[in-house]
């Protein structure tokens, strides 16, 4: 092996590298060559070792051999490694070497996510080269990632200072409402707007796909529902406004399921459109659950659409119940989703419930179903009828 070459970085902190690495005059060589040229090195012998560290230690680098004891040649254990480095930290610069080099290993190492591949035996320059060079490349993704991450909090932050906070209903009625994002932010809105003393309007809708895009499009169909409510006493006529506002700005590809309703606190009625949202489920006291459906097309695919609307009475002891997808399509580990039947039947076993005691249990039956991990936004309201 050639002489240790000269300092080829100049930072201010000590780049911190694992080196995996089983033959101990290489590492011994590896030892020498990177804590002579500026490097913090930790070595590990097996790829068992390394995932130890690397879950324990924060590392700015992985310089990785390809090849061990058990498999000396054909370098699986390293590509067995190597995906598991990237399933543990993707932005981590990862340099692999192996002493049977060829095209085609390197392929493979660079497929399950290497940065650069180093053959032994080395070139003291050349790998000092290489290492702060992806050093540097990590550094780079990592901090783009941490300004990502910030944009992303400010703007969930954004996202929940939309959502109403303390819901005051007509006297008669309580409200309880709950949305969790699948992502930092999400897609899923919903809204409760006082218009006047005894008329309250509650909306919930569903953008197609999720993320800041969603949410994006999101803001735009709340502050458009918030202007247009206070003026506009019919369901149908504010989702033909609000259907043209959104066409207009049409992305491809990207449309939003809407329900919207209009409650007469004093008359107990409610009049409704449904612009192809999930049918919310009015679980009635005296009677078998209704479903809130509708033929109309969701907003933002066909501009100049004339929607329709329609009446339903509210009796005392009824349950109101309207969601997204992100509930019924909650899925456990074997693929299985909650579904609207069991959502129904959770609503009429428990309709004795007081509304934010209702949401709080199908939320948690909901959580449990997919051992807490939803795939989508998941939003629910509930309104009791006392």
């Amino acid at each position: 092996m050639h002489q240790p070459a000269q300092p080829m970085i100049n930072i201010s902190e000590r780049p911190h590298v694992l080196v995996a690495e089983d033959q101990e005059d290489v590492i011994a060589a590896l030892r020498l060559l990177l804590k002579n040229n500026g490097y913090d090195v930790d070595f590990v012998r097996s790829p068992a070792d390394a995932l130890i560290r690397l879950r324990s230690g924060n590392f700015d680098a992985i310089l990785l051999d390809l090849n061990y004891s058990r498999d000396t040649t054909s370098g699986t254990e390293g590509l067995e490694l190597l995906s598991r480095v990237q399933e543990l930290d993707n932005t981590l610069a990862v340099v692999v070497m192996t002493a049977w080099g060829s095209v085609e290993l390197a392929v493979k190492a660079m497929h399950r996510g290497a940065c650069d591949f180093v053959q032994k035996p080395w070139d003291n320059a050349e790998l000092l080269k290489v290492l702060d060079q992806q050093i540097q490349r990590s550094k780079t993704m990592r901090k783009k990632l941490e300004q990502d991450q910030r944009e992303q909090q400010e703007a969930a932050q954004v996202q929940r200072s939309l959502m109403p906070g303390e819901i005051n209903a007509p006297n008669g009625l309580t409200i309880a409402a709950s949305s969790q994002s699948a992502r930092t932010v999400g897609g899923d809105y919903y809204d409760v707007i006082p218009i006047g003393e005894e008329r309250i309007a509650i909306c919930i809708a569903d953008v197609v796909g999720k993320g800041l895009a969603a949410a994006l499009l999101m803001s735009n169909l709340q502050a458009a529902v918030r202007m247009l409510a206070p003026h506009i006493d019919h369901p149908k006529e504010l989702c033909n406004r609000v259907n043209d506002v959104i066409s207009s700005h049409a992305v491809p590809g990207k449309f939003i399921t809407f329900f919207y309703g209009v409650i007469d606190g004093k008359q107990m009625r409610m009049t409704y459109t449904n612009a192809g949202h999930n049918w919310p489920i009015l679980a009635r006291a005296s009677g078998p659950c209704e479903r809130l459906s509708s033929d109309d097309v969701v907003l933002g695919t066909v501009r100049g659409w004339e929607y329709h609307e329609k009446e339903v009475d509210l009796q005392t002891g009824d349950r109101l119940v309207l969601f997204t997808d992100g509930i019924t399509e909650a899925a456990n580990a074997g693929g299985t989703e909650l579904g609207e039947d069991n959502l129904v039947g959770l609503v009429t076993k428990n309709i004795q419930l007081p509304a934010a005691e209702l949401k709080d249990s199908i939320l948690q039956s909901t959580l449990a179903h997919c051992n807490n991990v939803l795939v989508d936004d998941a939003t629910l309201i509930v309104v009791a009828v006392q």
